[in-house]
Protein backbone atom coordinates (compact mmCIF):
# COMPACT_ATOMS: atom_id res chain seq x y z
CA UNK A 1 0.00 0.00 0.00
CA UNK A 2 1.26 3.77 -1.05
CA UNK A 3 1.41 6.42 1.09
CA UNK A 4 -1.66 8.77 1.49
CA UNK A 5 -0.71 11.79 -1.15
CA UNK A 6 -1.24 14.83 0.73
CA UNK A 7 -3.56 17.80 -0.65
CA UNK A 8 -1.89 21.16 -0.71
CA UNK A 9 -3.20 23.84 0.91
CA UNK A 10 -1.80 26.39 -0.90
CA UNK A 11 -2.38 26.93 -5.22
CA UNK A 12 -0.87 29.41 -7.24
CA UNK A 13 -2.36 31.02 -9.82
CA UNK A 14 -0.63 32.61 -12.83
CA UNK A 15 -2.79 35.29 -14.31
CA UNK A 16 -2.36 37.51 -16.98
CA UNK A 17 -4.57 40.93 -18.08
CA UNK A 18 -7.10 38.87 -19.93
CA UNK A 19 -8.52 37.34 -16.26
CA UNK A 20 -10.83 34.42 -16.42
CA UNK A 21 -10.27 33.86 -20.19
CA UNK A 22 -6.79 32.98 -19.90
CA UNK A 23 -7.22 30.51 -16.20
CA UNK A 24 -6.41 27.07 -17.56
CA UNK A 25 -9.12 24.52 -16.57
CA UNK A 26 -7.12 23.49 -12.98
CA UNK A 27 -6.36 27.09 -12.12
CA UNK A 28 -10.20 27.98 -12.87
CA UNK A 29 -11.19 24.89 -10.69
CA UNK A 30 -9.19 25.85 -7.77
CA UNK A 31 -10.49 29.26 -7.46
CA UNK A 32 -13.92 27.26 -7.47
CA UNK A 33 -12.84 25.46 -4.77
CA UNK A 34 -10.61 28.20 -2.45
CA UNK A 35 -11.87 29.39 0.99
CA UNK A 36 -9.88 32.77 0.39
CA UNK A 37 -8.36 34.59 -2.92
CA UNK A 38 -5.10 36.58 -2.17
CA UNK A 39 -3.07 38.77 -4.36
CA UNK A 40 -2.14 42.12 -5.90
CA UNK A 41 -5.20 44.61 -5.97
CA UNK A 42 -5.65 44.49 -9.76
CA UNK A 43 -4.98 41.19 -9.89
CA UNK A 44 -8.56 40.51 -8.07
CA UNK A 45 -9.93 42.92 -9.99
CA UNK A 46 -9.48 40.83 -13.00
CA UNK A 47 -11.60 38.36 -10.97
CA UNK A 48 -14.71 40.20 -9.52
CA UNK A 49 -17.60 37.20 -8.97
CA UNK A 50 -15.26 35.38 -6.32
CA UNK A 51 -17.83 33.91 -3.81
CA UNK A 52 -14.88 32.84 -1.07
CA UNK A 53 -13.27 34.84 1.01
CA UNK A 54 -11.03 37.74 -0.77
CA UNK A 55 -7.49 39.68 0.81
CA UNK A 56 -5.52 41.92 -1.17
CA UNK A 57 -1.74 41.21 -0.72
CA UNK A 58 0.18 43.87 1.27
CA UNK A 59 2.90 46.35 -0.11
CA UNK A 60 5.92 45.52 0.44
CA UNK A 61 5.56 42.18 -0.77
CA UNK A 62 7.39 40.35 1.80
CA UNK A 63 4.30 41.35 4.56
CA UNK A 64 2.30 39.20 3.46
CA UNK A 65 4.44 35.89 3.94
CA UNK A 66 3.55 35.42 7.64
CA UNK A 67 -0.39 36.20 7.04
CA UNK A 68 -0.60 33.53 3.80
CA UNK A 69 1.54 30.83 5.96
CA UNK A 70 -1.20 31.54 9.18
CA UNK A 71 -4.14 30.24 6.45
CA UNK A 72 -2.39 26.51 6.56
CA UNK A 73 -5.83 24.63 6.73
CA UNK A 74 -7.84 26.57 4.37
CA UNK A 75 -7.71 26.21 0.42
CA UNK A 76 -5.99 29.18 -0.13
CA UNK A 77 -5.20 30.73 -4.08
CA UNK A 78 -2.67 33.19 -4.41
CA UNK A 79 -3.07 35.25 -7.68
CA UNK A 80 0.48 36.11 -9.47
CA UNK A 81 1.70 37.83 -12.42
CA UNK A 82 2.34 35.10 -15.92
CA UNK A 83 4.92 32.40 -14.69
CA UNK A 84 5.25 32.31 -10.97
CA UNK A 85 8.71 30.94 -10.99
CA UNK A 86 10.11 33.06 -14.38
CA UNK A 87 11.12 36.40 -12.18
CA UNK A 88 7.83 35.86 -10.67
CA UNK A 89 6.54 35.63 -6.70
CA UNK A 90 7.17 31.84 -6.62
CA UNK A 91 10.51 31.11 -4.70
CA UNK A 92 9.58 33.79 -2.46
CA UNK A 93 6.42 32.09 -1.40
CA UNK A 94 7.38 28.34 -1.53
CA UNK A 95 11.17 28.65 0.31
CA UNK A 96 8.93 28.95 3.34
CA UNK A 97 6.61 26.14 2.49
CA UNK A 98 7.45 22.04 2.25
CA UNK A 99 7.64 20.99 -1.30
CA UNK A 100 3.87 19.24 -0.51
CA UNK A 101 2.22 22.38 0.57
CA UNK A 102 1.55 24.24 -2.71
CA UNK A 103 1.12 23.77 -6.37
CA UNK A 104 1.46 25.77 -8.91
CA UNK A 105 -0.35 26.33 -12.41
CA UNK A 106 1.61 29.12 -15.12
CA UNK A 107 0.01 31.19 -17.37
CA UNK A 108 1.85 32.81 -20.34
CA UNK A 109 4.94 34.72 -18.90
CA UNK A 110 5.24 38.72 -20.00
CA UNK A 111 8.15 37.58 -21.45
CA UNK A 112 6.38 35.31 -23.92
CA UNK A 113 3.91 37.38 -24.45
CA UNK A 114 6.29 39.91 -25.87
CA UNK A 115 8.52 38.10 -27.79
CA UNK A 116 4.96 37.09 -29.27
CA UNK A 117 4.57 40.91 -29.94
CA UNK A 118 7.74 41.39 -31.36
CA UNK A 119 8.77 38.51 -33.28
CA UNK A 120 11.95 38.21 -31.08
CA UNK A 121 13.49 34.47 -30.91
CA UNK A 122 12.83 34.40 -26.78
CA UNK A 123 16.21 32.08 -26.56
CA UNK A 124 18.40 34.98 -28.01
CA UNK A 125 16.82 37.57 -25.78
CA UNK A 126 18.34 38.75 -22.49
CA UNK A 127 15.01 38.72 -20.04
CA UNK A 128 15.24 40.36 -16.58
CA UNK A 129 13.10 41.21 -14.16
CA UNK A 130 14.16 44.61 -12.88
CA UNK A 131 10.89 45.26 -10.65
CA UNK A 132 13.11 45.86 -7.59
CA UNK A 133 16.47 45.07 -8.62
CA UNK A 134 19.08 47.93 -10.17
CA UNK A 135 18.84 48.97 -14.03
CA UNK A 136 22.66 48.37 -13.23
CA UNK A 137 21.92 44.75 -14.23
CA UNK A 138 21.85 45.78 -17.64
CA UNK A 139 25.32 46.95 -17.62
CA UNK A 140 27.26 43.85 -18.60
CA UNK A 141 24.59 42.89 -22.14
CA UNK A 142 24.96 46.60 -23.36
CA UNK A 143 26.18 45.89 -26.78
CA UNK A 144 24.69 47.13 -30.34
CA UNK A 145 22.26 44.43 -31.68
CA UNK A 146 21.59 43.10 -28.42
CA UNK A 147 18.23 42.67 -27.68
CA UNK A 148 16.43 42.75 -23.92
CA UNK A 149 13.26 42.36 -22.45
CA UNK A 150 13.00 43.85 -19.15
CA UNK A 151 10.05 43.85 -16.40
CA UNK A 152 10.56 46.98 -14.47
CA UNK A 153 7.81 48.50 -11.78
CA UNK A 154 5.56 51.67 -13.41
CA UNK A 155 5.93 54.09 -16.05
CA UNK A 156 8.74 56.37 -14.41
CA UNK A 157 11.00 53.04 -14.15
CA UNK A 158 10.47 53.61 -18.31
CA UNK A 159 11.80 56.73 -18.22
CA UNK A 160 14.54 56.16 -15.55
CA UNK A 161 15.60 53.11 -17.84
CA UNK A 162 15.64 55.07 -20.94
CA UNK A 163 17.91 57.69 -19.00
CA UNK A 164 20.45 54.77 -18.01
CA UNK A 165 20.76 54.20 -21.89
CA UNK A 166 21.17 57.59 -23.03
CA UNK A 167 24.07 58.50 -20.29
CA UNK A 168 25.72 55.51 -21.38
CA UNK A 169 25.77 56.38 -24.93
CA UNK A 170 23.46 53.88 -25.83
CA UNK A 171 20.85 56.57 -26.28
CA UNK A 172 19.97 55.20 -30.29
CA UNK A 173 18.45 52.44 -28.70
CA UNK A 174 14.67 51.51 -30.06
CA UNK A 175 12.42 50.91 -27.10
CA UNK A 176 9.18 49.45 -26.95
CA UNK A 177 6.76 50.26 -24.33
CA UNK A 178 4.60 47.03 -24.02
CA UNK A 179 1.63 47.98 -21.77
CA UNK A 180 -0.82 45.74 -20.31
CA UNK A 181 -0.14 43.09 -22.64
CA UNK A 182 -2.87 40.13 -23.45
CA UNK A 183 -5.50 42.54 -21.72
CA UNK A 184 -8.57 44.75 -23.40
CA UNK A 185 -5.67 47.84 -22.61
CA UNK A 186 -3.10 46.37 -24.21
CA UNK A 187 -0.97 49.18 -25.96
CA UNK A 188 2.64 48.94 -27.49
CA UNK A 189 4.54 52.06 -28.40
CA UNK A 190 7.91 52.51 -29.62
CA UNK A 191 10.61 55.53 -29.05
CA UNK A 192 14.56 55.81 -28.68
CA UNK A 193 15.86 56.18 -25.17
CA UNK A 194 17.49 59.58 -26.05
CA UNK A 195 13.87 60.83 -27.11
CA UNK A 196 11.31 59.18 -24.45
CA UNK A 197 8.59 61.47 -23.81
CA UNK A 198 5.73 59.35 -22.81
CA UNK A 199 4.28 60.66 -19.42
CA UNK A 200 0.78 58.40 -19.47
CA UNK A 201 3.14 54.54 -19.19
CA UNK A 202 0.50 52.21 -17.41
CA UNK A 203 1.49 49.44 -15.05
CA UNK A 204 2.04 46.94 -15.75
CA UNK A 205 4.80 46.76 -18.53
CA UNK A 206 7.44 45.81 -19.98
CA UNK A 207 9.97 47.08 -22.13
CA UNK A 208 11.46 45.60 -25.84
CA UNK A 209 15.26 46.66 -26.10
CA UNK A 210 17.50 46.66 -29.15
CA UNK A 211 20.35 48.29 -27.93
CA UNK A 212 22.18 51.07 -30.59
CA UNK A 213 24.64 53.60 -30.09
CA UNK A 214 28.61 53.96 -29.27
CA UNK A 215 28.54 53.62 -25.71
CA UNK A 216 31.01 51.58 -24.48
CA UNK A 217 30.46 47.61 -24.31
CA UNK A 218 31.92 45.62 -21.39
CA UNK A 219 34.34 42.86 -22.74
CA UNK A 220 32.79 39.42 -22.26
CA UNK A 221 36.05 37.65 -21.46
CA UNK A 222 37.94 37.78 -17.81
CA UNK A 223 41.11 40.08 -17.86
CA UNK A 224 39.00 43.29 -18.62
CA UNK A 225 40.67 46.58 -19.49
CA UNK A 226 42.06 48.17 -15.63
CA UNK A 227 40.29 51.40 -16.66
CA UNK A 228 36.71 50.08 -15.72
CA UNK A 229 37.66 49.84 -12.58
CA UNK A 230 38.40 53.10 -9.65
CA UNK A 231 41.26 52.23 -7.75
CA UNK A 232 44.28 53.66 -6.04
CA UNK A 233 46.83 51.71 -7.02
CA UNK A 234 45.58 48.47 -4.72
CA UNK A 235 44.05 45.91 -8.19
CA UNK A 236 45.25 42.94 -9.51
CA UNK A 237 46.08 44.26 -12.81
CA UNK A 238 44.84 42.70 -16.55
CA UNK A 239 46.99 40.28 -17.20
CA UNK A 240 47.66 39.26 -13.51
CA UNK A 241 44.10 39.13 -13.03
CA UNK A 242 43.18 36.91 -16.25
CA UNK A 243 45.43 34.39 -14.99
CA UNK A 244 44.45 34.79 -11.24
CA UNK A 245 40.22 33.89 -12.49
CA UNK A 246 41.74 31.21 -14.86
CA UNK A 247 43.15 29.24 -11.33
CA UNK A 248 40.19 30.10 -9.28
CA UNK A 249 38.15 28.29 -12.05
CA UNK A 250 34.66 29.65 -11.16
CA UNK A 251 32.09 26.99 -11.76
CA UNK A 252 28.54 27.88 -11.66
CA UNK A 253 26.47 28.59 -8.09
CA UNK A 254 30.14 28.72 -6.50
CA UNK A 255 31.32 31.18 -3.52
CA UNK A 256 34.08 33.19 -3.44
CA UNK A 257 35.83 34.98 -0.53
CA UNK A 258 37.59 37.66 -1.86
CA UNK A 259 40.26 38.99 1.00
CA UNK A 260 42.05 42.13 0.99
CA UNK A 261 40.11 42.98 -2.41
CA UNK A 262 41.62 46.62 -2.89
CA UNK A 263 39.29 47.56 -5.81
CA UNK A 264 36.68 44.69 -6.02
CA UNK A 265 38.30 43.46 -9.51
CA UNK A 266 38.99 40.11 -8.89
CA UNK A 267 35.28 39.39 -7.03
CA UNK A 268 33.23 41.16 -9.60
CA UNK A 269 34.95 39.56 -12.62
CA UNK A 270 34.02 36.12 -10.71
CA UNK A 271 30.68 37.21 -10.47
CA UNK A 272 30.21 38.26 -14.08
CA UNK A 273 31.36 34.82 -15.09
CA UNK A 274 28.23 32.89 -14.31
CA UNK A 275 24.70 34.73 -13.28
CA UNK A 276 25.12 32.22 -10.15
CA UNK A 277 27.58 32.52 -8.12
CA UNK A 278 28.16 34.70 -5.60
CA UNK A 279 31.25 36.72 -3.78
CA UNK A 280 31.66 38.33 -0.73
CA UNK A 281 34.99 40.75 -0.45
CA UNK A 282 36.90 41.54 2.58
CA UNK A 283 38.46 45.13 2.49
CA UNK A 284 40.04 46.27 5.57
CA UNK A 285 39.98 50.09 4.56
CA UNK A 286 36.42 51.84 4.13
CA UNK A 287 37.53 54.45 1.66
CA UNK A 288 38.44 51.64 -0.74
CA UNK A 289 35.61 49.01 0.47
CA UNK A 290 33.27 51.80 -0.81
CA UNK A 291 35.23 52.05 -4.17
CA UNK A 292 34.63 47.73 -4.19
CA UNK A 293 30.78 48.94 -4.06
CA UNK A 294 31.10 51.69 -6.90
CA UNK A 295 32.61 49.33 -9.27
CA UNK A 296 30.30 46.59 -9.11
CA UNK A 297 27.68 48.99 -9.08
CA UNK A 298 29.03 50.28 -12.46
CA UNK A 299 29.59 47.26 -14.00
CA UNK A 300 26.04 45.64 -13.23
CA UNK A 301 27.44 43.26 -10.59
CA UNK A 302 24.62 43.76 -7.39
CA UNK A 303 25.56 40.06 -5.80
CA UNK A 304 28.98 41.08 -4.04
CA UNK A 305 28.75 41.42 -0.26
CA UNK A 306 31.43 43.61 1.00
CA UNK A 307 32.17 43.82 4.10
CA UNK A 308 34.87 46.39 6.06
CA UNK A 309 37.53 44.47 8.16
CA UNK A 310 40.42 42.98 8.35
CA UNK A 311 41.24 39.16 7.86
CA UNK A 312 41.06 36.41 10.00
CA UNK A 313 39.20 38.20 12.71
CA UNK A 314 36.44 39.29 9.81
CA UNK A 315 35.60 35.82 8.68
CA UNK A 316 34.00 34.87 11.96
CA UNK A 317 30.79 33.15 11.70
CA UNK A 318 30.39 33.38 7.62
CA UNK A 319 29.24 30.39 5.92
CA UNK A 320 32.76 28.42 4.34
CA UNK A 321 33.02 29.39 0.96
CA UNK A 322 33.75 27.14 -2.17
CA UNK A 323 37.07 29.15 -3.13
CA UNK A 324 39.37 32.01 -1.79
CA UNK A 325 41.46 34.55 -3.29
CA UNK A 326 43.80 36.22 -1.12
CA UNK A 327 45.30 39.43 -2.46
CA UNK A 328 46.04 41.45 0.31
CA UNK A 329 46.69 40.87 3.98
CA UNK A 330 48.65 37.84 3.36
CA UNK A 331 50.17 36.50 6.20
CA UNK A 332 51.24 33.41 8.41
CA UNK A 333 48.36 34.04 10.77
CA UNK A 334 45.79 34.17 7.54
CA UNK A 335 46.89 31.37 5.94
CA UNK A 336 47.05 29.20 9.14
CA UNK A 337 43.02 30.30 9.96
CA UNK A 338 42.29 29.59 6.36
CA UNK A 339 43.61 25.99 6.30
CA UNK A 340 42.14 25.36 9.78
CA UNK A 341 38.87 26.06 9.00
CA UNK A 342 37.67 25.71 5.72
CA UNK A 343 35.64 22.71 4.48
CA UNK A 344 38.26 19.75 2.50
CA UNK A 345 37.84 20.49 -1.08
CA UNK A 346 37.89 24.38 -0.73
CA UNK A 347 39.94 25.69 -3.69
CA UNK A 348 42.97 28.80 -2.40
CA UNK A 349 44.45 31.41 -4.85
CA UNK A 350 46.76 33.61 -3.26
CA UNK A 351 49.32 36.20 -4.72
CA UNK A 352 52.33 37.90 -3.66
CA UNK A 353 54.68 40.59 -4.34
CA UNK A 354 56.94 41.20 -1.87
CA UNK A 355 59.60 39.07 -1.10
CA UNK A 356 58.46 38.53 2.83
CA UNK A 357 55.29 37.15 1.35
CA UNK A 358 56.85 35.45 -1.52
CA UNK A 359 58.88 33.38 0.80
CA UNK A 360 55.69 32.72 3.27
CA UNK A 361 54.15 31.15 0.34
CA UNK A 362 57.24 29.16 -0.62
CA UNK A 363 57.35 27.47 2.23
CA UNK A 364 53.71 26.90 2.57
CA UNK A 365 53.76 25.11 -0.89
CA UNK A 366 56.40 22.93 0.48
CA UNK A 367 53.90 21.66 3.24
CA UNK A 368 50.78 21.73 1.83
CA UNK A 369 51.62 21.05 -2.07
CA UNK A 370 49.64 22.31 -4.95
CA UNK A 371 50.80 24.93 -7.65
CA UNK A 372 53.43 27.63 -6.85
CA UNK A 373 54.22 30.04 -10.32
CA UNK A 374 55.99 33.24 -10.69
CA UNK A 375 54.47 35.28 -13.46
CA UNK A 376 56.88 38.16 -14.55
CA UNK A 377 55.44 41.00 -17.65
CA UNK A 378 56.76 43.17 -19.64
CA UNK A 379 55.66 46.46 -21.38
CA UNK A 380 57.46 47.78 -24.78
CA UNK A 381 58.41 51.15 -23.63
CA UNK A 382 60.23 54.54 -24.75
CA UNK A 383 63.86 53.91 -24.33
CA UNK A 384 65.80 56.78 -25.36
CA UNK A 385 64.71 56.77 -28.95
CA UNK A 386 63.82 53.49 -29.44
CA UNK A 387 61.86 50.93 -27.19
CA UNK A 388 62.36 48.65 -24.60
CA UNK A 389 60.63 46.34 -22.06
CA UNK A 390 59.63 47.88 -18.86
CA UNK A 391 59.41 44.87 -16.03
CA UNK A 392 56.23 44.76 -13.57
CA UNK A 393 56.96 43.58 -10.48
CA UNK A 394 57.00 39.76 -10.62
CA UNK A 395 53.74 37.64 -9.14
CA UNK A 396 54.34 34.61 -7.11
CA UNK A 397 50.73 32.72 -6.88
CA UNK A 398 50.13 29.65 -4.98
CA UNK A 399 47.07 27.80 -5.76
CA UNK A 400 45.95 24.42 -3.53
CA UNK A 401 42.67 22.36 -2.50
CA UNK A 402 42.64 22.56 1.28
Amino acid sequence: MGEARTVPWLTIVGINEDGPAGLSPASRTAIERADLVTGATRHLALLPDLRCDVAPWPIPFDDGIARLLEQRGRRVVLLVSGDPFWFGAGTTITRHLARDEWVAHPAVSTFALAAARLGWLIDDTACLGLHAAPLTRLRPILAPGRQAIVLVRDGAAVSQLARYLDELGFGASMLWILEALGGPSERIRRSTAATLDFADIAHPVAVGVTVAGDGAVVPGAAGRPDHWFDHDGQITKRAVRALTLSALAPKPGETLWDIGAGSGSIGIEWLLSHASTSAVAFEADPVRADRVRANAAKLGVDRLRVINGRAPDILDGLPSPDVVFVGGGLSNALLDRLCATLDSGTRLVANAVTLESEILLTQWHATRGGTLQRIELSDAAPLGTRRGWRAHYPVVQWSVAL
